[in-house]
């Protein structure tokens, strides 16, 4: 069931993107998938390629925004995914939502195509709440998922958590306040991403990153996301405790992605 109480911006998405979801399971049965994902090799790990002795960057393919409308007009996500790999990206984003971003499960395995041999892991960003689409993910070659709690009832949560795990995928467990960061805390989950955006006003506040990580156990793989356009943000939120960042338009909109990754390491 999907939570109710969301921004109208959310609620029109996911609305669409569960239309989506039910045109998918016919036009491609979860046996399909699963034959495709039989065919797989098993995913990399996105865990372990946040951690280390620096900030890591999960560095993002976006085509665009329903706020900040189209972001790079010559979009390649392969190409750009190759040029972040080479420039120190720890792990690849690929924002997958057709209606409100304009990508696609074609962005998805081409830049896990690119990547798999590197040894660089990919995370679907994407709005999800179906374990068709947990599925749909690994068959299209996610090594891992983003699960944004503001949109799950945290029974959903946890069912779309196990699913993952039966597939071997990781999850970017995804909050934005005390309340989210408590239902994800009741899963087994070990890596949180705290998003700094507020969903109300679009407005972000790396202060989100500060409060929220001080609930968080040692254990936990912290991600700041949203709102990192400098070195020094970056800095920020790793003395708040966070050991990666994901990082979109700042990357997207550069006229050289690459050198400007290079800039924030």
């Amino acid at each position: 069931m999907i939570n109710r109480n969301l921004p109208d911006i959310l609620k029109e998405i996911v609305s669409v993107k569960k239309l989506e979801v039910e045109r998918a399971k016919i036009d491609t049965p979860i046996e399909q998938l699963e034959e495709l994902i039989s065919k797989k090799t098993p995913p990399l790990n996105f865990a372990g390629a946040l951690m280390g002795d620096s900030v890591r960057i999960i560095a993002e393919c976006k085509r665009s925004s329903p706020t900040a409308g189209l972001l790079k007009s010559n979009y390649n996500p392969a190409s750009i995914a190759k040029s972040y790999a080479s420039n120190g990206a720890a792990a690849i984003s690929v924002l997958t939502n057709v209606d409100h971003f304009h990508g696609s499960l074609k962005d998805l395995e081409s830049v896990s195509e690119a990547m798999n041999p590197h040894g660089i892991p990919v995370l679907r960003k994407e709005f999800i709440f179906d374990t068709y689409q947990v599925y749909e993910s690994r068959a299209h070659g996610a090594d891992a998922i983003l699960l944004i709690v503001g949109i799950l009832s945290a029974r959903d949560l946890e069912i779309l958590i196990q699913a993952a795990n039966h597939l071997w995928l990781q999850c970017l467990v995804e909050v934005h306040n005390e309340t989210e960061l408590n239902l994800a805390l009741n899963t087994d989950t070990e890596i949180i991403g705290i998003n700094n955006r507020d969903l109300h006003t679009f407005k972000t506040d790396l202060s989100v990153t500060e409060r929220l990580s001080k609930h968080l156990p040692a254990s936990t793989i912290i991600v700041s996301e949203s709102g990192i356009r400098t070195r020094d943000d970056i800095d920020r939120v790793s003395r708040a405790g966070a050991q990666a960042v994901l990082v979109g338009e700042s990357l997207i909109t550069a006229p050289d992605p690459g050198k400007k990754l290079r800039e924030l390491l």
